[in-house]
């Protein structure tokens, strides 16, 4: 029987998954088989795909991609892979979407922002005590290559303007939009449609408050034009910006960007 066994072939002597741990690996060890971690024993059969990984142990870039491949099925992994994504902003949603992309393997990051943590943005983004008076930049670079040291990420310690936005994004195959500001999101949704024809933007709008999540959705509102959030819930006095609701819209913005990098556009 043929298998491929931790991303290369193994023609096989074992009937199941438990045999090949026993037999080569240790009692400890996680196993996946075809995408999906198993608690029992399962008979193996041609062609799976199995993977035993070591617990606590940092697996080599080739495993690792592999394993990935494997848990989120090798085309759509590819596809990912090849992405590149600009972030314009990394409060809040920025933060968290970078996050999102790391471990769903995005293979290169542009991540834009002139800001340091400070004490009050440790309430919704992604961020920590230790990384206090650090550029943002530097502070989710670190975190992101601690979650997956082999995608590629570029930073800019810089305020997205008119004038550079396209120099800084032109290149992405899709920018998410995470200002916090009403006039810095018009801006740059604005410049990169009139000017960046191949680039699609996802932005969010109206996370704020303690507000059903189910009124959180993305729409398309042009072409390479997608919005996610309420688009009504403002951040003031009474309807603070908190991590529930800006980490839903930041995974909407996440979802919305691995179906455009394999190939889906509609939302």
């Amino acid at each position: 029987m043929d298998i491929r066994l931790n991303g290369k072939r193994y023609e096989c002597a074992y009937s199941s998954a438990y045999d090949i741990r026993k037999n080569l690996f240790s009692e400890e060890d996680i196993i996946i088989i075809n995408g999906f971690q198993i608690s029992d024993d399962c008979t193996l059969k041609d062609n799976d795909e199995v993977f035993v990984i070591s617990r606590g142990v940092m697996p080599a870039r080739e495993q690792l991609e592999k394993m990935m491949a494997a848990r989120h099925t090798p085309s759509v992994h590819n596809a990912v892979k090849k992405g590149f994504v600009g972030i314009a902003g990394l409060g809040g949603l920025g933060s968290n979407i970078a996050v999102s992309l790391a471990r769903t393997g995005v293979g290169r990051m542009l991540l834009a922002d002139f800001d340091i943590v400070e004490p009050s943005n440790l309430n919704r983004q992604s961020y920590y005590i230790s990384h206090l008076g650090m550029y943002k930049t530097d502070a989710l670079k670190n975190q992101l290559q601690q979650i997956n040291p082999f995608i590629k990420i570029e930073t800019c310690n810089i305020r997205v303007t008119d004038s550079n936005a396209c120099e800084l994004f032109g290149k992405c195959d899709v920018v998410c939009e995470a200002f916090d500001s009403p006039q810095a999101k018009a801006m740059l949704v604005n410049v990169l449609l009139q000017n960046c024809p191949e680039v699609k933007i996802v932005s969010g709008s109206g996370m704020a408050g303690l507000s059903s999540s189910n009124l959180i959705r993305t729409t398309r509102k042009v072409k390479n034009l997608y919005v996610c959030g309420d688009q009504q819930s403002e951040a003031k006095q009474g309807n603070g910006l908190m991590a529930p609701r800006v980490q839903i819209c930041a995974g909407h913005q996440s979802n919305m960007v691995l179906r455009l990098l394999t190939g889906t556009e509609d939302v």
